[in-house]
């Protein structure tokens, strides 16, 4: 299963590399590689009597070749029988003028249809016969039709898994007992590849999917069902007291009260974090429903032990953002808080040092920092608890990597605790999935107070109302961002026709004359960054142009008003993340958020139509992986984990939780899947998911 497809007869370099551009790479890429679809095709007849409009098989001599050249340029062959002529066309075909020549007796398969009176194929599967036209007869058959490119036509594909099956499915191993299967109503594994590529109905090829649906979602769950055990049995984590004393002081340093969706969530925190083993616990929320301040309860219960927390988060911005709304918070407290990112002190500069050294001696309570905190000279003191904002972000699963970063005593692995936020709410599906193996809380009310967003979607022909209206609400007082998707002109072939930080500020300058604007964006420099950000919070800039660095964590309660240029182009979940950066105060006129967007695919418009239609977080969660599937969303694909070839997480939710069901109870039985009866299994999830779920850690 593991033979690369290249070593096999009659696959040439060049095919295949046709192969791996459709992810084809082993024998196990090419027999997990499913028909689409399948087509009746009729059993082989004369010409006379091929099916109109359906696949029909026919033999004859080819009397005439012809080449029309042109816009589109066609090989044409005339195919006679006993008692009628075909007509055949190849488009962009002209090579075929050398292998199809008048004398040859052939055999075509295709759709036929008429055309002036007299039957055509276009594009059919052709093979040479003998000059007696010896050949067996072609039966009537589903003919399975597989996803194919230009350079790798699908009738291809279909004659070297027909050529495979017979020698592979002879020596297969199933990794799950005939029992086991059978309990579970499935065939065996050889049984479901060959009814999934050659079944005589579909309903074969029903049962055959679900058989391989069934075996991906169960690698899956066994290596999170190998991660919890892990977690719970052999990594240690620092205990935390927890007291109404240490409750009420934590309270007091907060300028508000905890709604009652924060206590309950901050209850299930405090209560994994008195345990022996690691918290690994998923908080979501809309945005702006609060989570900042749970996150900070939990830092805070380390500091109350005099142990150390970290908040990680995706950009600078943001992690100057935590790090400005926790000092301000804790203002008066004797908890020590740094800040340590790329732009705070450069690597191995004398700054950068003193912060190292002040960490590592337990001199900071909580340090606040993007990927810098996973470096190797970033060594704490006593780490206890880790806060990762936005996890998805980070293209990897990196919670791992501040193992070891702390005391254990115990024989066991130490570990510190971890909260992974986001504000991108998580489809049930993907929890059990992607982040199945943290426990989920969820924050489902906003504080009170907080107003909805008036949402408008709107073509570029509107877009001169949107500015006059900007132009309204900043003359009453009002702030507002505008996101634009450029920095400026350069570096890209298509950034001239799109809407440039630079430019569109200056633009804007020109209109709202009278008023502060400025540009924000990711190039700058921090200390720049954050004087333009204390003077947008001040009042003292009106409008704020910038890219999406301010797509989340940015909090400016007097900010009302944001206009997307080129919203098209941003994912759904993107689009409300931006949203959510105004309507964050209280009281004032009502938050607009104006979309400019001009979609030319129909995913795009169904992304329009969502983000117009509801401010609900958790249905554009689930609307989102409905337009997009479980591949892209929340950067899985960059989290490392293989693509799910034959399961949809959606429509197999029923074969998901019987996964889930069975994993957990196999990994109950043998953690590691070492009992000789497991080991085939545990060979292919090692191959399968080893570095994505990290299960260089059973050994």
């Amino acid at each position: 299963m593991e033979t690369p497809v290249s070593e096999l007869p009659g696959v040439s370099a060049h095919r295949a590399e046709c192969y791996a551009r459709l992810g084809i790479v082993t024998v196990s890429d090419l027999l997990r590689h499913l028909p689409m679809r399948y087509e009746q095709e009729w059993a082989e007849s004369t010409i006379e009597d091929l099916p109109v409009e359906a696949l029909g098989s026919a033999r004859g001599m080819v009397t005439k070749t012809n080449i029309r050249r042109g816009r589109t340029p066609r090989f044409e062959a005339l195919l006679e029988d006993q008692h009628q002529d075909l007509q055949l066309v190849w488009f962009n075909a002209s090579y075929l003028r050398d292998q199809i020549q008048p004398g040859m007796m052939i055999r075509v398969q295709g759709k036929a249809h008429a055309y002036k009176g007299r039957p055509q194929m276009v594009n059919p599967r052709w093979e040479r016969l003998d000059e007696q036209g010896a050949a067996p007869a072609k039966d009537q058959r589903l003919r399975p039709i597989y996803p194919s490119t230009e350079n790798l036509p699908g009738w291809q594909i279909e004659n070297l898994i027909g050529d495979l099956l017979p020698r592979v499915t002879d020596q297969l191993i199933d990794p799950l007992s005939s029992v086991f299967v059978r309990e579970r109503e499935m065939p065996a594994l050889a049984d479901a590849l060959r009814l999934a590529h050659q079944p005589r109905h579909e309903q074969e090829f029903a049962v055959a999917r679900r058989r391989l649906a069934y075996n991906e979602l169960l690698l899956l769950q066994l290596g999170i069902a190998i991660k919890r055990h892990y977690n719970h049995h052999v990594l240690a984590a620092p205990t935390l007291r927890y007291s109404t004393a240490i409750d009420q002081h934590i309270r007091a340093r907060f300028p508000f009260e905890l709604t009652d969706a924060q206590s309950e969530v901050v209850a299930e925190i405090a209560a994994d974090l008195q345990r022996a083993w690691p918290m690994n616990r998923l908080l979501q929320g809309d945005v702006g429903s609060g989570k900042t301040v749970v996150a900070l309860y939990a830092l805070l219960m380390a500091v109350c032990e005099r142990r150390q927390g970290a908040l990680m988060a995706p950009t600078e911005l943001l992690a100057e953002q935590h790090w400005l709304s926790i000092t301000d918070m804790l203002k008066g407290s004797s908890v020590r808080i740094e800040l340590l990112t790329a732009g705070t002190s450069a690597a191995g500069s004398a700054e950068r040092r003193a912060q190292l050294k002040k960490i590592d001696a337990g001199e900071v309570d909580i340090v606040i920092g993007t990927q810098a905190l996973l470096s190797e000279s970033v060594q704490f003191n006593k780490l206890a608890v880790v806060v990762v904002d936005e996890q998805h972000r980070f293209g990897v699963l990196q919670r791992a990597s501040f193992r070891g970063h702390g005391e254990g005593k115990t024989k066991k692995a130490h570990s510190p605790h971890y909260l992974v936020m986001t504000a991108t709410p998580i489809p049930r599906t993907l929890s059990l999935t992607v982040f199945g193996d943290l426990d989920v809380s969820t924050i489902r009310k906003s504080p009170p107070g907080r107003a909805p967003i008036v949402t408008r979607v709107v073509g570029p022909d509107k877009a001169n109302d949107v500015y006059d209206y900007l132009a309204q609400r900043v003359a009453d007082g009002g702030q507002a961002y505008v996101v634009v998707p450029a920095i400026d002109e350069s570096g890209h072939e298509s950034r001239a026709q799109l809407k440039n930080v630079r430019a569109h500020a200056a633009a804007l300058r020109d209109k709202l004359r009278g008023f502060k604007v400025a540009a924000i964006h990711g190039q700058l420099k921090r200390q720049t960054r954050e004087s333009i950000m204390h003077r947008f919070r001040k009042g003292l800039i009106h409008v704020l142009v910038a890219t999406t660095v301010i797509e989340v964590g940015v909090d400016v309660p007097g900010a009302t008003m944001m206009i997307v240029e080129h919203a098209e182009r941003y994912g759904l979940a993107q689009l409300h993340q931006l949203r959510g950066r105004i309507g964050r105060g209280r009281g004032g006129p009502r938050s607009v958020c104006v979309f400019i967007a001009d979609p030319s695919k129909p995913e795009a418009q169904q992304r329009m139509d969502a983000i117009g239609s509801t401010g609900d977080g958790f249905r554009i969660a689930e609307r989102d992986l409905e337009i997009r599937g479980m591949g892209d969303l929340f950067g899985t694909r960059q989290h490392g984990m293989p693509p799910l070839r034959v399961a949809r997480i959606v429509e197999d939710m029923d074969l998901l939780q019987m996964a889930r069901r069975d994993a957990e109870a196999m990994i109950d039985k043998d953690p590691g899947l070492t009992a000789p009866t497991n080991r085939t299994l545990r060979n292919i999830l090692l191959r399968e998911y080893g570095e994505a779920i990290a299960l260089i850690d059973v050994g």
